[in-house]
């Protein structure tokens, strides 16, 4: 059974910074080739992407965060990390990562909520003071 796992989130004030986790457990299909995101949803809004890395490596962002937001991935820890810098309050909401099969960034971060990833974790809540 596939497990993923966020750590990291908690409260800081606008303009600080957070390492959010999310390490993967119990499956089979090559982690390299999913496609991995990182999804926020803050309180009466949808969830939308905000960082992914497809199965070739490719990179995308949400414009929201691009120059503030990294993501990346340990491979061999099975360890998906987003690296959150000058965090403003409209950043806080739960933090979640998810991950689709043989997907490409593009996809996961546009398409992910909509059209379905196939495993999501519960999530990692960020509270971003001003």
């Amino acid at each position: 059974q596939v497990q993923l796992v966020e750590s990291g989130g908690g409260s800081v004030q606008a303009g600080g910074s957070l390492r959010l986790s999310c390490t993967a457990s119990g499956y089979t299909y090559s982690y390299y080739s999913m496609g991995w995101g990182w999804f926020r949803q803050a309180p009466g809004k949808e969830r939308e992407g905000v960082a992914a890395i497809g199965r070739a490596g490719d990179i995308s962002y949400a414009d929201s965060v691009k120059g503030r937001f990294t993501i990346s991935q340990n491979n061999a820890k099975n360890t998906l990390y987003l690296q959150m810098n000058s965090l403003k309050p409209e950043d806080t909401a739960m933090y979640y990562c998810a991950a689709k099969k043989n997907s490409y960034s593009g996809y996961v971060l546009f398409s992910g909520v909509t059209s379905g990833m196939d495993y999501w974790g519960k999530g990692t809540l960020v509270t971003v003071s001003s």
